[in-house]
């Protein structure tokens, strides 16, 4: 009774509630009743959610887990379990669905077909708000499986019409939209047999059922439903003005796309002076960008920046798919380096989202599988799976040979797309060897030709004047022998200077040194460009016309490889470039001084696979060794004559 009055809201405040609860909680520790008092418990902590006191929710619901486990009650531990999933639903989603996954899987043991459909809409929602599309159409499906078993009742419609409806919102997604329409007027049709008032989850269905059809281009179609939500519900705008401004936005821009712009941009502005006139800040945005986007196109670039940057700043408080779609609009709004910048961060941010994406969706499936998973007994549902799996077993074989088709086509044109590939990068490099050879060439000539000058020319000059001066010195006067002598010392210093000079420009200092600028100007080059300090570091001894064109190739595109790693993920400061000989081996080494990984979870990327290629086709071999904060070393090692 008391407990029953605990959770009766229209007839008692919260006060009056909670002390029902409280009340109860200890008449039921007075009787010694361990079922009671977690009730009880169970009941405050859902008074304690309803006043978003989180943290006494969350210290009475750890405290009720834990009962419940010592009293073996699976049904409250369900609801528990439940409970703190949704206080997990809009803050993180793997918690969430670790505990919707935890009472699904007791629902199931208790039978309870039910409530385990409750649990696996829950779980199918947030696979779909992570992007787990393939996850949240197995959970919906197996869940309408579920609801087949049941009598029509009111609850069982209801939620298979919003199992019906998360259907729609994925295949809209994966763009199948006819499946996507499918599902919606699915989700529709049931939603009108239901009892009660339901006109707005009807009107939610038809706002959904209008964005497939915008989405696959019926733009016509899309805005009958956007009319039929807009004009036939006359209150809608005072009743629930987010959802009015979500609906006028979606008319807005259906219409935009449609080519009919009349009363364009009043109704985006209409929209939006709603969602800030309640501080729904939120579907703000999507306005703001609909509003850039038009005024864009009307090339009022001023208007089309305020409103991107503001649909920017406010997704930087939201989710990161919304300030994905901020950048990306900005990069056609913006110009030059403005666009570049904004840019990069939309790459940046896409790669990240990528990466956490995958995370949780192996966070799902680990979750998923924790525990075994119970057949279910039924007969009938026994014969469909086998019918099933025989269909499935030939669709397997069926696409499986197909596959093995196309990737074998696939693999034969790989293949010569890397054969051509491989001969472009032999002429790239032979180009740039010759166009070396050339300046190398021409240097060695114009050196050739001052040196002629200088002792053909001018030292023969200097001879003749220091012989005249010789046989002049036969006169016998002091004076005269010592000034000849003096210039004839001074024109042997100059004639021996001379050669020196002639001698040294005769030298080819850069004999042998073609590939080693080759080197050096890669370097140079992505120096400046990745703000990295690179240190080149070669033995003199290396005779680089012995190591083949292949090895040499193999040896630039492993450090571009390198130098574009070290800029993407290591955050150095210095990379250190090392060649040197090794009994019969040429060996290269690239270290680097920024923060390293752990390599027991190295997930090789494409670049690490095309090093490893690459050292394997010049019969080398390759190490890397890294430690977190100590950088990264790559060693390899090859023959020099590798022909």
């Amino acid at each position: 009774m008391l407990l029953d009055k605990a959770s009766n809201r229209k007839d008692y405040t919260f006060n009056e509630r909670y002390s029902f609860a409280s009340e109860g909680e200890g008449l039921a520790r007075q009787l010694q009743q361990d079922s009671l008092v977690l009730m009880s418990q169970f009941k405050i902590s859902e008074l304690y959610y309803e006043k978003q006191w989180f943290d006494l929710f969350l210290k009475t619901n750890r405290i009720n887990i834990r009962d419940a486990k010592r009293i073996d009650n699976p049904q409250l531990l369900a609801k528990i379990y439940t409970l703190r999933a949704d206080y997990f639903y809009n803050r993180t989603s793997d918690s969430a669905f670790y505990y919707y996954d935890k009472a699904e899987k007791i629902y199931t043991k208790l039978d309870d077909a039910f409530n385990r459909t409750s649990m696996l809409l829950n779980i199918a929602i947030i696979q779909k708000n992570e992007k787990d599309f393939v996850g949240s159409e197995v959970s919906s499906f197996e869940g309408i499986k579920l609801l087949d078993s049941l009598p029509l009742e009111n609850d069982v419609i209801k939620k298979k019409a919003f199992l019906y409806n998360n259907l729609g919102l994925v295949y809209d997604q994966l763009e199948q939209y006819d499946d996507a329409v499918e599902y919606h007027n699915r989700s529709l049709n049931l939603k009108r047999r239901l009892k009660g008032d339901t006109k707005a989850t009807i009107d939610n269905s038809l706002n959904n059922l209008a964005l497939a059809y915008k989405n696959s281009g019926n733009y016509n179609i899309a805005l009958s439903y956007y009319n039929d939500v807009l004009k036939k519900n006359t209150r809608l705008k005072f009743e629930r003005p987010d959802f009015y401004a979500l609906v006028l936005d979606n008319y807005a821009h259906t219409r935009y796309l449609n080519k009919n712009e009349t009363a364009l941009p009043e109704l985006y502005l209409e929209a939006l002076h709603i969602c800030d006139s309640i501080g729904a800040t939120y579907n703000s945005i999507i306005i703001n960008q609909h509003l850039a986007e038009f005024y864009n196109d009307k090339n009022k670039k001023d208007s089309a920046k305020y409103y991107a940057y503001a649909a920017k700043d406010i997704s930087t408080q939201y989710h990161n798919d919304d300030l994905l779609k901020s950048l990306l609009l900005l990069t056609t709004i913006e110009s030059d380096s403005i666009a570049v910048k904004h840019y990069k961060d939309y790459i940046a941010l896409n790669d990240s989202l990528q990466k956490t994406e995958r995370s949780i969706r192996n966070k799902f499936a680990r979750i998923s599988y924790e525990t075994k998973e119970i057949e279910l007994k039924n007969a009938k549902i026994t014969r469909e799976r086998l019918l099933f799996m025989i269909l499935s077993v030939g669709l397997f074989f069926t696409a499986f040979l197909i596959f093995v088709i196309v990737s074998q086509r696939s693999k034969n044109k790989s293949l010569q797309f890397k054969q051509i590939q491989q001969q472009a990068n032999e002429e790239i490099y032979n180009l740039m060897l010759s166009q070396q050879d050339k300046i190398d060439e021409a240097r060695m000539l114009e050196k050739r030709r001052i040196s002629e000058e200088l002792h053909d020319g001018i030292l023969g000059r200097l001879f003749g004047t220091r012989l005249s001066l010789d046989s002049l010195n036969g006169s016998k006067e002091d004076h005269a022998i010592k000034t000849r002598s003096s210039y004839i010392e001074e024109l042997k210093a100059i004639e021996f200077e001379i050669r020196r000079v002639s001698h040294d420009l005769n030298i080819d200092f850069v004999a042998n040194s073609g590939y080693i600028d080759i080197i050096k100007a890669l370097l140079e080059k992505q120096s400046s460009a990745y703000n990295l300090m690179c240190h080149l570091k070669y033995q003199d001894k290396i005779n680089w016309d012995d190591i083949s064109n292949k090895t040499k190739i193999h040896f630039y595109r492993i450090i571009q490889e390198a130098l574009q790693n070290t800029y993407k993920h290591a955050k150095a400061d210095n990379i250190y470039i090392n060649f040197y000989t090794k009994d019969d081996d040429i060996c290269l080494e690239i270290k680097d001084d920024g923060i390293g990984f752990d390599l027991s979870k190295l997930r090789k990327g494409i670049g690490l696979k095309n090093m490893t290629s690459r050292v394997h086709e010049i019969n080398g071999f390759i190490t890397i060794t890294s430690e977190k904060q100590e950088g990264t070393k790559i060693s390899i090692r090859t023959p020099i004559y590798n022909k």
